[in-house]
């Protein structure tokens, strides 16, 4: 069978890190006679090779190459080309790992587009990763048309022949940036490029020592000499002109501007914060034209005016407000309807302890950012204004997987509202209403297990950060926070408050056994009844449709002594059961709700906050499960006169007493 895919992965002292990628390889739904992987282990001097050894042996699709260090990741994942076989090549990091699916899948999009390189859904573990990129399905993606320029790390397929036919590959030698100049090369030669957005494929992970190569400090110096190498590919594939200079400005954005705004500045030493910036501006006035700058956001163009104009002092100024700014937002409704929740919520930013506010001249909305009179000199000597573009600031709301930052976007519609400040000024907040189906949010198909949390994402004006939803809520919120059953086959979906902040989460498919907790929350033991003198009718923590559901139960129970199932009736938030009271009579009984878990199979028992209590005679009661059962104190049980005379007592007290005083001398 020809082989689709060759996987090449790099490898110096990964330690356990290995493990998991290893293990990710081994679940890939491709057969091992489909895919083969390429370990190139480059002079570890850890258990790594032994342990790479045994696994070639143990699987004939895995393959050890054993080098002298090289010193960065370049010249063996050039081994690894070489070495392959495959019809596409991807390069994975030895401590990250793929999809079960990841393989076939992304082969498969390939093929289906021609693709020369194919592109992955990324989540990031401790390590950013584009947005943007994966918003959708991208079958015939260019640098035109698509944030490609956003995803520069090799983590992708590239068809073997295409990298051949045009000799691209690694820099070699212990150097920063090698995957930026291969990455850009082969986007500007791809007759066809392919980014699948609907299947998680790879997960970048940070170690928990801090030790990925992304995240040391640099030599500036030796680092701004690589980013060159990048420049100088897209100066040799392009002509100068707005596409140049978009390409350059991902540059500029995020490995200069960023790198210089707020706290990430001011946390550098000041020394080398001083350094960075020196060779940052050597790269901005040698490099880059007035037609780059303007493709950055506002916020970030002021701070590449300054660059360009010298002012380090204004630049830091600017970092110290910046590192004040936080988005907030606030939870003001939520409601399940038609098996969907409706997430309603308003969203700003705030600077330092007050609303972020924007200045108001004639027809013009203006940032109020701390600049000295230099500063703005500078900038209106380069035509850099300080136009703030309020009326497209935007928020999304995501969805993402706790373990393994699986996201999806959220549908919503959202209002911009402007809001007096005092002075002519005013204050922006967006207002926006999302939906989310637990059945279709995961880019069409449900939810999978497991707890996902909210993150509400504010962009504007070239600011673009994060918070969680929920700690700030209307009082009316809870009242809807509740329980649902959705999809076929059924499964429950519980949005709850974390533990602490209390923002807002879900618990899909009862991965925790959060249910039973919330169910002393939101049931009034007091609404309970016992209904013709036999059944009971017990409020239920879930919101239901109206009329019949199927597929929960319910049964009485009590530890060593049995578990009796009842018939249960449910409609909207109330079931009722006839009581198998032959079974009951004379004793009191746990009450416990089955709800049906698609992931089990079955469904999973959880203990309501009552009890129900048969007396003797049958008569039935409900109760609080917390109330404690009535227990008649216990009787004394009478001593029994003792039988030794009286001397006798005496004597042994006397004696036992000069025991204890020999000890003591003793």
């Amino acid at each position: 069978m020809t082989v689709k895919v060759s996987v090449v992965i790099a490898v110096y002292n990964p330690g356990k890190y290995v493990e998991d990628c290893v293990s990710s390889l081994l679940r890939q739904s491709l057969s091992p006679e489909e895919f083969e992987v390429w370990f190139v282990d480059d002079g570890s001097t850890d258990e790594t090779p032994a342990r790479l050894d045994r696994l070639a042996a143990e699987h004939p699709h895995m393959h050890v190459i054993h080098q002298e260090s090289s010193g960065w990741s370049g010249r063996p994942r050039n081994t690894g080309i070489k070495a392959a076989r495959g019809e596409y090549v991807m390069f994975v990091d030895h401590d990250d790992w793929l999809g079960d699916e990841a393989l076939e899948r992304m082969y498969a999009y390939g093929k289906a587009n021609d693709a020369d390189v194919v592109i992955g859904k990324m989540a990031g573990i401790g390590r950013p990763v584009p947005q943007e990129l994966f918003r959708v399905n991208r079958p015939r993606a260019t640098v035109e048309n698509a944030p490609l320029i956003d995803s520069l790390t090799p983590h992708k397929m590239f068809r073997r022949e295409f990298l051949n036919e045009h000799g691209i590959r690694f820099k070699e030698g212990r150097r920063r940036l090698e995957d930026h100049v291969f990455v850009v090369e082969t986007y500007l030669r791809a007759r066809s490029v392919a980014v699948l957005s609907d299947y998680l494929c790879y997960y970048h992970i940070t170690r928990d020592d801090g030790s990925n190569a992304g995240f040391q400090r640099f030599d500036p110096v030796g680092y701004f000499k690589n980013l060159r190498e990048a420049l100088d590919v897209v100066e040799e594939l392009t002509e100068p002109g707005p596409l140049r200079d978009k390409l350059f400005s991902r540059w500029l954005r995020n490995e200069m501007v960023e790198r210089l705004r707020g706290s990430r500045l001011l946390k550098l030493p000041e020394d080398y914060a001083e350094e960075l910036y020196r060779e940052i501006r050597g790269v901005v006035t040698e490099r880059f034209g007035p037609g780059v700058i303007a493709r950055v956001a506002p916020t970030q163009r002021v701070v590449a005016a300054l660059i360009v104009a010298g002012l380090y002092q204004d630049i830091r100024e600017l970092a110290r407000w910046e590192a004040g700014i936080r988005p907030t937002g606030r939870l003001t409704s939520l409601a399940w309807a038609e098996g969907r929740l409706n997430i309603g919520f308003s969203a700003e930013y705030r600077a330092g302890d007050a609303p972020m506010t924007f200045r108001r001249d004639g027809e013009r909305d203006l940032l109020g950012l701390p600049l000295s009179e230099a500063a703005l000199a500078a900038l209106a000597e380069q035509d850099v204004t300080l136009d703030a573009p309020v009326g497209k600031s935007d928020v999304d709301l995501v969805v993402r997987h706790r373990d393994d930052a699986t996201q999806y976007y959220l549908p919503l519609t959202s209002e911009r509202h402007r809001l007096p400040a005092g002075d002519g000024s005013f204050r922006q907040e967006i207002t926006a209403t999302a939906v989310l189906d637990p059945e279709t949010a995961a880019a069409g198909e449900p939810l999978a297990k497991g707890l996902w949390d909210l993150h509400l994402r504010i962009k504007s004006c070239g600011w673009s950060k994060e918070t969680r939803l929920g700690a700030v809520r209307g009082e009316d919120v809870e009242a809807g926070r509740l329980a649902a059953l959705t999809g076929e086959p059924r499964r429950l979906v519980l949005p709850y408050w974390t533990d602490g902040p209390g923002n807002l989460s879900l618990d899909v498919d009862q991965h925790t056994g959060k249910l039973e907790r919330e169910a002393v929350a939101w049931t009034d033991p007091g609404a309970s009844a016992v209904t013709g003198g036999t059944a009971v009718r017990l409020p239920l923590p879930l919101h239901l449709p109206a009329g019949p559901e199927r597929g929960v139960l319910l049964r009485f129970e009590r530890k060593n002594v049995g578990k009796y199932p009842a018939d249960a009736v449910v409609d909207g938030r109330t079931v009722t059961a006839e009581l198998p009271l032959e079974q009951l009579t004379g004793k009191r009984w746990a009450v416990r709700i089955g709800l049906p878990s698609a992931a089990r199979g079955e469904v999973r028992w959880t203990r309501l906050p009552v009890d129900v209590v048969v007396d003797a005679k049958g008569v039935p009661r409900v109760i609080d499960r917390h109330t404690a059962p009535a227990r008649p104190a216990p009787k004394k049980k009478p001593q029994a006169p003792s039988r030794r005379p009286l001397w006798r007592r005496v004597a042994g007290r006397v004696k036992r007493a000069l025991i204890k005083q020999q000890k003591k001398k003793n």
